[in-house]
């Protein structure tokens, strides 16, 4: 690309750097001592900054230094929505699958390949020191941001993995209340406080990113040797903006199942809840819009799939509200996507018998499909093939194999005014040999 060209002079040829790309910077004046002078050309700002905004991140990061130009335009919310809306449109999607190492049990990130012809081979291995001797999960990407959290501690964090920026967020500050049980007719203690489904996503009335979780606490009779437990939920809401939590009014239904991979779109976050009794189940979606700060409760159809028949995952697919629906018995599995558009449920496709398989992960570029086979291998099936393929994704050595996560997101310029990772000590260290867990 023409950009990068005139990088390259720039190294080639010190004495005689700017006039080469002269016509990109504004207000430019030509050394009046210089030997020799060049013609300057000029072009309008509009386009001069349309030619880097379709560069890779990782190519912008290293032309902040060219001049503070470049530098500060980077910056301004215009190109940094021209980029990400770039990469969008050439769905530059990239992935990562989450996992446990076998001999530290910390998680970590292996960064797939995004091309195909490269078998999503793991390109490295991402630790993060922010949750060293924790167990993050992500929850939702937005904007090319994800979520992290601790399901089992107050520790929750934004991350950028293009910039490598991230953002370690408060603790709550939210009280938590008193419980008085009336069958043993006292107050109970608080024993234990967990966060789980969370959700990651944006606001665009306020233009600002929140996070919700959901928190359980777990109240007991310290006088009792052997306690009965009490359960007492809470809804926190978090803004980045103002870079605290609140609480908002808990929903009369509970997400009961995680996501695979993002639960977030247009606004709006969704899980998956039931109501009923065993054999009696009746699925539901529970729905929160991040600009109005409110639940909404939606019903799943039934020929989407029935309760305790069928599984029914949520995830977001080709940029809507989908659902992937598999049997919970038998040994060769069969996958049914559904897609929502404007409230209306249409089938994608359907992938029948697989043999071995265990469990979708989700999807990757052009509608193919990760899955987790009964060894807890990850495999591929093309969907312009219908072929299944086993990646190269050795996971034997690794701990809690079955909690094997894929997560995709779009390269983003979005800054959160957080800290940035020293690469080379911390982050990021490149494979050697088993691409999949040497690091």
């Amino acid at each position: 690309m023409l950009l990068c060209f005139l990088v390259k002079v720039w190294t080639i040829d010190d004495t005689y750097q700017l006039p080469f790309y002269s016509f990109l910077l504004p207000n430019y004046k030509e050394n009046q001592n210089s030997k020799m002078q060049r013609p300057r050309f000029e072009l309008p700002e509009a386009l001069v900054m349309e030619i880097p905004s379709k560069l890779p991140v990782k190519s912008l990061t290293r032309f902040n230094c060219v001049c503070k130009y470049w530098c500060s335009s980077f910056q301004t919310p215009h190109f940094i929505s021209n980029n990400y809306h770039n990469n969008l449109e050439n769905n530059n999607l990239n992935l990562l699958l989450s996992r446990c190492d076998g001999n530290t049990f910390q998680r970590y990130f292996s960064q797939l390949s995004n091309e195909k012809y490269q078998n999503y081979i793991v390109k490295q291995n991402i630790h993060l020191p922010f949750f060293k001797n924790d167990r993050p999960s992500v929850y939702g990407a937005c904007h090319g941001l994800l979520c992290l959290l601790d399901p089992s501690k107050d520790k929750a964090a934004i991350w950028n993995p293009s910039t490598r920026e991230f953002k370690i967020l408060p603790p709550s500050s939210i009280q938590r209340p008193p419980y008085f049980s009336p069958f043993e007719e006292t107050y109970l203690t608080l024993d234990d406080v967990s966060f789980d489904h969370a959700s990651f996503g944006f606001d665009s009335k306020t233009d600002d990113y929140k996070v919700i979780r959901f928190v359980t606490l777990t109240f007991v009779n310290s006088e009792e040797q052997y306690p009965h437990p009490h359960f007492m939920d809470q809804v926190e809401l978090y803004s980045l903006r103002s870079n605290s939590w609140k609480e908002i009014p808990c929903p009369d239904y509970k997400p009961t199942e995680t996501t695979l991979g993002n639960n977030y779109v247009d606004g709006i976050c969704y899980w998956k809840t039931e109501t009923g009794a065993y054999l009696d189940f009746r699925g539901l979606i529970l729905s929160f819009d991040m600009g109005n700060e409110k639940f909404s409760i939606l019903p799943i159809p039934e020929f989407v799939g029935s309760f305790p028949e069928y599984y029914v995952n949520l995830l977001v697919f080709n940029g809507s509200l989908g659902a992937i629906v598999y049997p919970t018995e038998g040994i060769d599995t069969s996958f049914d996507l559904w897609v929502t558009s404007e409230g209306v449920w249409t089938k994608q496709f359907n992938i029948k018998s697989i043999s071995g398989v265990v469990r979708p992960l989700g999807f990757g570029k052009n509608g193919d499909l990760f899955l987790r086979d009964t060894n807890d291998e990850v495999l591929l099936f093309d969907a312009s093939t219908q072929e299944l393929k086993e990646l190269q994704i050795n996971t034997y050595l690794d701990h809690f194999r079955f909690t094997i996560s894929l997560h995709a997101y779009l390269e983003s310029l979005v800054r959160i005014n957080g800290i940035q990772e020293n690469i080379e000590k911390h982050v990021i260290r490149q494979p050697a040999r088993d691409a999949s867990n040497e690091y």
